[in-house]
């Protein structure tokens, strides 16, 4: 195995399955693999690719949510150098007639489940789709690169191979062909496009090269002391970096990864009970919260668990904290344009450290606070724009180079859109996005801020603030709040608890109660609210 290989991500599965063959890598409530079952059936899925033509370069589009195919389909890939580009499952017409077409697609590998049918959701896309055959051009000028579509469940559309006949070309390469190709795998490739959310424009694609994921994913592990002893729970979608990076990480050293179809909480508990899991990774506040809210879990049975990361405001994460008191609760900053994460907290740290902010910067990746209208840079403590460089920066937006030109400055440091600062430890501040900087009769105001506050109350669960156009003061905060269940809380109460907590001009004008969230995959889509205001 030569060096490129090493430093690939097909690379980080090989040296797991010769090192540890039979531990187990990924397990769901209903199908395990181990090592060696994973690189077999990765190895399996290349050679099939290679006797349908596919080429190192080539881009093959994953629409399905999570399963058992999901990881051996995205490793065959990095395996011969092709491009898994992770759709998100939530796409719907519009966001896959750009994302199909935009970027570049010659493959996609579909799932079609009941509740999820996604064979169905690209015909409503390409409805020339339909009137193909497999043996065909997919989608004619719709998507004009479009060669191949693969289904992992039994559909009747007949432009779809299934996924078993796919697979039985897979006994017309040889092994040691497919050996010549991965080992020449260039580190410097693109291995993957994932896409940002898109909440206010049409998804971008960002690509992300080998070196750069398995060298990122490799420093998570040595902040975090990961080894082959853990065991990770983190049912997060598999076409997002909160999935894919945490994956990497605990691979690297042949640790034990468990996962779900979907965020299931019933099964979450039964899980990490009876896996005896080590680091849990739900992320997301609202994911920790059901966690923490379910009858089934005993912390006092949970004494296994060393870590869990989560990002939330400081009275979750103390919260958090006080649920679990024997495990080390870390956050980390990051995006997907830098490789998923960029810092985690470290463990050693005291708590309120922890709580205070994401960490240090990974050793190799530069962080510098500027001054979002001189663009010179903060001194400690000031906040201004988060801008990095380093390793974890990916190669930019797929075919958008007029996004890549405002993204990166001259100077090659790249822009995140968002607002913080550097504690005299070089440690990260988050203090929000800047592009939801509320501008109130000409004051700054950063929905984090007021979010913060009013996750304080001891009824609230989560709280979201958005800009609400004013005619006297250009905008002011509209804040939708969830309850804890049987809380009943109005107006005038949120009302008091801010007044003489929080300046006036933060205080929000409008306060919505709400039972549920519009989401993407992970997060809370705060266009949508705005939307809802609008209806309002």
């Amino acid at each position: 195995m030569n060096k490129a290989l090493n430093t690939s991500l097909g690379g980080i599965l090989n040296s797991a399955a010769e090192r540890c063959p039979d531990q187990e890598a990924i397990v769901f409530p209903d199908h395990r693999l181990t090592y060696w079952e994973l690189l077999q059936r990765s190895r399996k899925i290349a050679r099939a690719m290679l006797a349908s033509n596919v080429k190192p370069g080539d881009h093959i589009g994953i629409l399905a949510t999570n399963r058992p195919e999901y990881l051996p389909l995205l490793f065959a890939c990095t395996l011969i150098g092709a491009v898994a580009v992770l759709l998100n499952a939530r796409f719907r017409s519009q966001e896959l007639q750009h994302t199909v077409r935009h970027c570049d697609l010659k493959w996609i590998v579909a799932g079609n489940l009941k509740a999820v049918p996604h064979v169905e959701r690209l015909v409503e896309a390409f409805p020339e789709i339909e009137k193909l055959s497999s043996k065909k051009a997919s989608a004619g000028n719709a998507a004009p690169l479009l060669e191949h579509l693969v289904t992992l469940d039994d559909v009747a559309e007949e432009s779809f191979q299934k996924w078993d006949d796919f697979l039985e070309a897979a006994c017309l390469v040889d092994e040691k062909e497919l050996d010549v190709i991965a080992n020449n795998v260039d580190p410097l490739s693109t291995a993957l496009i994932m896409f940002t959310s898109g909440t206010t424009s049409m998804p971008k694609g960002c690509a992300l090269n080998h070196h750069s994921v398995f060298l990122t994913s490799a420093a998570m592990r040595d902040r975090l002391s990961v080894t082959n002893k853990d065991v990770m729970w983190d049912p997060l979608p598999m076409f997002h970096m909160a999935s894919i990076l945490p994956l990497l990480s605990i691979m690297h050293e042949g640790g034990k990864f468990l996962t779900d179809r979907t965020v299931d909480i019933d099964h979450a508990i039964a899980q990490i009970h009876e896996e005896q899991a080590t680091f849990l990774y739900p992320a997301f506040p609202a994911i920790m919260a059901d966690l923490l809210a379910h009858p089934e879990l005993k912390p006092e049975t949970l004494g296994c668990i060393r870590l869990i990361n989560n990002i939330a405001h400081a009275e979750t994460l103390r919260a958090n904290m006080a649920a679990l008191p024997k495990a080390t609760h870390i956050s980390a900053y990051g995006m997907t344009e830098l490789t998923g994460v960029a810092s985690h907290t470290d463990p050693s740290d005291p708590a309120e450290e922890r709580i205070s902010h994401c960490g240090q910067p990974y050793p190799g990746i530069e962080v510098e606070i500027k001054n979002t209208e001189s663009g010179m840079p903060c001194p400690v403590g000031e906040q201004g724009e988060i801008c990095v460089k380093g390793f974890s920066i990916f190669q930019g937006y797929y075919k958008q180079p007029e996004e890549n030109e405002k993204a990166f400055d001259e100077d090659g440091w790249f822009h995140t859109g968002d607002l913080g600062s550097l504690d005299v430890k070089g440690r990260i501040r988050f203090h929000g996005r800047l592009k939801e900087v509320l501008k109130v009769g000409g004051e700054n105001v950063s929905p984090l801020e007021i979010e913060a506050w009013l996750s304080t109350h001891p009824e609230v669960v989560t709280a979201q603030v958005v800009g609400a156009p004013d005619a006297r003061l250009d905008e002011v905060a509209a804040a939708f709040i969830e309850l804890k269940v049987g809380a009943q809380l109005s107006e005038e109460d949120i009302l008091d608890y801010c007044n003489g907590q929080i300046a006036s001009f933060k205080i929000p004008k409008i306060i919505r109660f709400v039972s549920e969230w519009p989401m993407s995959a992970t997060k809370i889509q705060k266009s949508e609210l705005k939307k809802m205001l609008a209806k309002t």
